[in-house]
C-alpha cells in the first residue's frame, strides 16, 4: 500500500519504508526507521527538524 501524507508521525509510526521528496524528486528513501531517526541528506533533516513532532 502507498500512502502520501504530511503528517510525519503518522508516517514514521505506520510504515515500513519511507520516501522523502522535495520539488518532485526524491531526495532520500529507505527503512522508516532509519530516515526518520538518522536522515543522511541535509534537506532531509531540515524538513524533519522543522514538521517533525518528536
Amino acid at each position: 500500500m502507498v500512502i502520501v501524507t504530511h503528517e510525519m508521525g503518522f508516517a514514521r509510526d505506520v510504515a515500513d519504508r519511507a520516501i522523502f521528496m522535495d520539488q518532485g524528486q526524491i531526495v532520500e528513501q529507505g527503512p522508516a526507521k532509519t530516515l526518520f531517526a538518522e536522515p543522511q541528506h541535509p534537506r532531509t533533516r531540515q524538513f524533519l527538524e522543522k514538521f517533525l513532532v518528536k
